[in-house]
């Protein structure tokens, strides 16, 4: 789950790259009306980064061995599973909901606690859902742009759903000790395979606070879009006049 969410990222973040450069004209965008705030939360966060995360991430990366750190991925995918599969229910994504059940018990038996992927061989995909996107699939706004400290980019919607997930998350209910050392390796599991993608962010980005910002508004819109009706086009020779209810015509009239 980790691994998808932060790849899709950079993928829309060099997409955003690309096609648009990185904006650097004194226009606030109106969702960071919290800008001032949010840029110090960002300094912050990327010298804990520089400081602290990295050079632990590398570490790992030297000392532990490529196999061990896949099974720990693993292990940590299985159990982001389980609230995964809770917002495709809420969702009523039943078909998703039931893949993200059968991904579970499969990788939580046969795959031992999750340390093996036997899911995705089989042919039952992983999914991306959390529940601010929940939220969001029932009409919430999101809200502000807000860089949460340690957490990163967020809004208040999410925010918000990113507590309710952490009660649904498995290791919120572990011993104390014992949750803290799951917490602090995933962390560490999570930053060290993406040691890469921060050395192509460095080179890519003019100001790195709106790269990140614009990729990852981008991505959560995208996800709130991605499994809604698509609008078809619209073949009427007679034009908007005559298109159906539910193109993208026949709306634009209604709007207007």
């Amino acid at each position: 789950m980790h691994a998808q969410h932060t790849r899709r990222l950079l993928l829309a973040a060099c997409a955003l790259a690309a096609t648009a450069g990185c904006a650097t004209g004194p226009e606030r965008n109106p969702a960071d009306p919290l800008e001032p705030l949010n840029r110090a939360t960002f300094r912050f966060n990327d010298v804990i980064d520089r400081h602290i995360a990295q050079p632990v991430a590398r570490g790992y990366n030297r000392v532990v061995p490529r196999p061990i750190r896949t099974g720990v991925a693993n292990f940590f995918a299985n159990l982001g599973t389980v609230p995964v599969m809770l917002n495709n229910f809420a969702q009523l994504r039943f078909a998703d909901g039931m893949s993200d059940l059968m991904r579970l018990a499969l990788n939580s038996t046969f795959g031992v606690l999750g340390v093996l992927d036997i899911a995705t061989p089989a042919g039952i995909p992983a999914h991306e859902q959390d529940f601010g996107l929940t939220l969001g699939h029932y009409g919430v706004a999101s809200g502000p742009y807000l860089v949460l400290p340690l957490f990163g980019p967020s809004t208040f919607r999410d925010a918000a759903g990113f507590g309710v997930d952490q009660y649904a998350s498995p290791t919120t209910y572990a011993e104390p000790r014992a949750r803290n050392v799951l917490w602090g390796l995933d962390f560490v599991s999570t930053r060290a395979r993406y040691l890469n993608a921060t050395d192509l962010l460095e080179q890519a980005a003019l100001d790195k606070y709106l790269f990140v910002r614009d990729a990852w508004l981008a991505r959560r819109q995208s996800k709130l879009d991605e499994d809604r009706p698509q609008a078809l086009p619209d073949y009427d020779a007679g034009g908007a006049a005559d298109a159906r209810p539910g193109t993208e015509s026949g709306q634009g009239a209604r709007r207007e």
